[in-house]
């Protein structure tokens, strides 16, 4: 032991151990260099080889200190100070390098060297700090929750633009895991309203992903335009500038911590580069919640844009447009007086003296404020009526006299469980009578009904369409032992057609999914039509005869998918919907389409034509409804106001109002003559599926994928609150396990099924509510 002690203090000691021995103990402190000369001095080489090893990566560790931004900052950026700005280094925006070097006297050449390098300093490098994005957007949310409730509407739809941006700026950079953590911790919040966005979304992983795709480049080249109050704007910026204005409690140390800061600049760094907002005069009080919504969004593409208007905005755009004829459609005088003879006879053989009061029927009374069309207005029809056109006039007389006249506002201030109740339900709710189909393979994406409620079509996925009589009549289709040569006449074409026939009859001829149908309406309710349009996947739109069960022609002009078809109100004329993003109006003498109508930034989902067959509605994937002028195919109106694409659309018959709803879960009212959104009503809890407005235009009807029938108040004022109560347990209505209540209260009833989407819903001309969809079997496990 004692001849070890001199060995180890000597200069020409050979352990390796001994030998470091010294350097070690001159970093350590004084209680470990005492621990060393204990070992050393009692010979325990291998405690003291095993504390020198851990002394070594101790020191180590102690010099990879943390360093604050400003300190990294100061070490790796180009630092330069003026005497009137001490401790500010001037060179840290790449921006203004050139104005401080000019300013500094520096050479030309160093100027155009340090110019050339580009945005890569420090700064720029802690900027791209995934967890500055979190903590900005959690300070964000909390102070955005814990702000005043009058303020929460406008302040909520900043939230998803900010989110999205710093989405995909994680993912762009490389931060997959970041991203993924990112949107699994704050997507949960935004999901009720961007539920589609969101979960597009997701789906980008990588930088090409991003790189390549539509939504995220119109995000990152476009300004997300937020609408807001003056007030409301002015604390915004107090609190991105100071970090004050209405923070939650207990929401964290704000901007004054460090971490808040960088979430701050990231924040700001949004907010100045990919936001633009619409700053209104109106106080937060005076607009509706809803409102805010209303002109929020990437608008501008959205918009069409006009000489007038410099910055895109809906109802500066609706407003250059000028006025609207939304008025009924003007009647020759010839067929009016001849419906009017009609009208007279029939009530002469009825011995009915009632019947005269029906001629009023025939003039309706000019709604103030609403201007009517002329005939020099209208599309183009043949000159001379025919027997059909005297027997839906005379049938739309009939129809409105024997009308049942639903009143909506007789269940606004009645108990429904009291005995009044179920007389007030009998004067405000329909009869709704539901067809189910059954055992139905591949799914039925749409279904319809005739105008004179004799025929039920549905189209299949199996590219098949297939017909039902509702009058339990046989349909009969022509032989295939015919000539041609033997038809003359209508006397000769009943002759060769089958003598037996079926309930049912199935149209073959598409070679893809059919997705929508619709029934010539040129004999209304008076006869049962005689052609059938059906638009596939196959591209095309195929027009079937009734009279012969055999398909006369397709026609063909979009190059993708046709998801709606329509007819017009008058026949002659109907409308397409495509993934082409184009809308196109067609005619049955023609092959080819006779307009175009393009503006959409993603598929036109649905079309509708208005009673008086001028515009014509489209609704879009790109969330936003158009109206359009038929002969001009200019777009005269733009709705924005959804938040996911459109699937449906309804005008009511008096021509003054459009209803849309879509994946977003709302059905929003707007009144045509003014482009504005009138309300949003809530309840459905998936999406919507079909609309239609009752005979009055005072009620409306939805189907959705909740399997539940909606009845909505036109005219009652809407707003948040819970529904009135129809007689249907709440628990039967319940499909999804919802937190809250978000059902407006316009809002008449819910009617459930069992398990069955509600494809199509469909008021008669009595106000009798028809609705159809296929059931949906329990998954068999």
């Amino acid at each position: 032991m004692s001849a070890a002690t001199p060995a180890a203090s000597s200069s020409g000691g050979v352990s390796p151990v001994n030998a470091s021995a010294p350097d070690v103990t001159q970093n350590v402190s004084s209680i470990d260099r005492l621990v060393l000369e204990y070992l050393r001095s009692r010979g325990h080489k291998d405690a003291e080889r095993a504390l020198n090893e851990s002394l070594e990566s101790g020191s180590v560790d102690e010099s990879a200190k943390t360093v604050s931004a400003e300190d990294l900052i100061k070490t790796l950026a180009v630092y330069a100070q003026k005497p009137s700005r001490p401790g500010d280094n001037v060179l840290k925006e790449s921006a203004n390098v050139l104005q401080e070097l000019t300013a500094m006297g520096n050479p030309p050449s160093i100027q155009t060297l340090i110019a050339s390098l580009g945005t890569v300093g420090a700064e720029d490098i802690l900027s791209v700090d995934p967890t500055d994005k979190e903590e900005g957007f959690r300070e964000l949310e909390a102070w955005v929750e814990g702000s005043l409730d009058m303020y929460k509407p406008e302040f909520r739809p900043i939230l998803f633009p900010i989110f999205c941006h710093f989405h995909l700026d994680l993912v762009q950079r490389g931060f997959k895991e970041a991203a993924l953590r990112f949107y699994a911790t704050y997507s949960p919040s935004l999901a009720p309203m961007h539920h589609a966005t969101l979960h597009h979304l997701s789906t980008l992983l990588l930088p090409s992903h991003v790189q390549n795709d539509d939504d995220a480049q119109r995000f990152k080249n476009e300004k997300y335009v937020i609408r807001m109050s003056r007030s409301g704007f002015s604390l915004l910026v107090g609190w991105l500038t100071e970090g004050v204005g209405g923070e939650a409690t207990g929401a964290g140390d704000g901007f004054s911590g460090e971490k808040g800061k960088r979430g701050r600049a990231a924040i700001m760094r949004v907010v100045n580069n990919h936001l633009r907002f619409d700053v209104t005069s109106a106080s937060a009080t005076a607009v509706s919640p809803n409102a805010w919504e209303e002109s929020t969004g990437l608008l501008s593409q959205l918009i069409p844009q006009t000489s007038t208007s410099v910055t895109p905005n809906p109802h500066t755009f609706n407003a250059s447009k000028g006025e609207l004829k939304l008025g009924p459609a003007p009647i020759s005088e010839e067929l009016r007086a001849e419906t009017e003879r009609v009208i007279r006879e029939q009530s002469v053989l009825d011995r009915d003296p009632n019947a005269q009061y029906d001629l009023q029927f025939l003039r309706p009374p000019a709604v103030l404020g609403v201007i009517s069309p002329t005939e020099s207005d209208m599309l183009p029809y043949p000159q001379s009526f025919k027997t059909v056109d005297v027997q839906r006039e005379v049938e739309k007389v009939r129809d409105a006299r024997k009308r049942i006249r639903l009143e909506p506002s007789a269940l606004s201030s009645i108990d429904m469980n009291s005995v009044q109740g179920g007389a007030a339900r009998a004067r405000g709710l329909p009869s709704i009578c539901a067809y189910t189909l059954h055992d139905v393979g591949e799914g039925a994406p749409c279904c319809t009904f005739s105008p004179d409620l004799t025929l039920m079509a549905a189209g299949f996925s199996e590219s098949y369409i297939r017909l039902w009589s509702l009058k339990n009549e046989k349909l009969k289709g022509l032989r295939n032992d015919f000539s041609l040569s033997s038809v003359k006449d209508s006397g000769s074409l009943s002759k060769i057609q089958q003598k037996e026939g079926n309930t049912t009859r199935k149209l073959v001829g598409h070679s893809g999914p059919v997705y929508s149908l619709s029934f010539d309406p040129l004999g209304g309710s008076a006869v049962p039509p005689r052609y059938l349009l059906s638009a596939s996947a196959d591209a095309t739109t195929r027009l079937w005869s009734l009279d012969t069960m055999t398909n006369v022609i397709a026609f063909r002009g979009h190059q993708n998918p046709v998801w709606d078809v329509q007819w017009s109100p008058m026949g002659i004329y109907f409308a397409t919907a495509s993934r082409d993003r184009t809308a196109r109006l067609w005619s049955t003498d023609r092959t080819s389409c006779l307009r175009i109508y393009a503006g959409h930034l993603s598929d036109v989902d649905c079309v509708r034509f208005h009673p008086n067959s001028l515009y014509l509605a489209t609704g879009s994937s790109d969330w936003t409804a158009r109206l359009w002028d038929v002969q001009r195919g200019a777009c005269v109106r733009v709705f924005i106001g959804h938040q996911g694409s459109l699937s449906t659309l309804a005008i009511s018959p008096d021509g003054r109002y459009l209803a849309s709803a879509g994946e977003d879960l709302a059905i929003n009212l707007w009144d045509l003559g003014s482009g504005r959104r009138i309300k949003k009503m809530t309840g459905h809890t998936a999406s919507v599926y079909s609309l239609s407005f009752s005979a009055e235009s005072s009620m409306l009807v939805s189907g959705g994928a909740d399997w539940t029938v909606r009845c909505w108040d036109v005219r009652g004022a809407g707003g948040s609150g819970k529904s009135r109560e129809s007689g249907v347990t709440e628990s039967t209505i319940t499909r999804t396990n919802d937190d809250e209540n978000n059902e407006t209260s316009d809002l008449l009833a819910t009617f459930p099924t069992k398990r069955t989407p509600i494809t199509n819903v469909h008021f008669t001309p009595r106000n009798l509510c028809l609705v159809a969809g296929n059931f949906l079997a329990p998954d068999s496990r």
